[in-house]
């Protein structure tokens, strides 16, 4: 997201299979992430949460406390390559199987139309970009 400083909005891409997964917004700050999808009622737009450099799988991990419907989670390293996948009810806990830069929190059933897995290929690009 170094590319995109000043975007708030982007478009999940997975470049391996050349599919959207769809439009996301950045969660880059200590807040945005505590907060994530936790009390909304609906997704409006996924949400990609940018992790610091020095997390660990366990500082990776995810919860879906206070989450009111099933996500699907995408983790993905600096280079956007996807290291682990998951389909999450609320309520539920999960640890990545390695380490992630970015966790990418889509609809239900987003990794299944987009063919998405582990080793795929992510880019981020601005959603106004033509």
């Amino acid at each position: 997201m170094q590319n995109y400083p000043n975007s708030k909005h982007l478009m999940v891409i997975n470049r391996t299979k050349s599919t959207v997964l769809g439009e996301s917004e950045i969660a880059d700050t200590f807040f945005s992430r505590l907060r994530g999808t936790m009390f909304k009622k609906e997704l409006k737009r996924g949400l990609i949460l940018k992790l610091p450099n020095t997390r660990s799988r366990s500082g990776s991990a995810i919860h879906m406390f206070f989450v009111r419907f099933p996500l699907d989670i995408i983790f993905a390293d600096a280079d956007r390559k996807v290291v682990d996948v998951v389909s999450i009810d609320p309520w539920k806990t999960y640890t990545p199987k390695k380490p992630a830069k970015y966790v990418i929190e889509m609809e239900e059933g987003t990794i299944e139309s987009s063919c998405t897995e582990i080793g795929d290929e992510l880019d981020f690009t601005c959603e106004n970009a033509k």
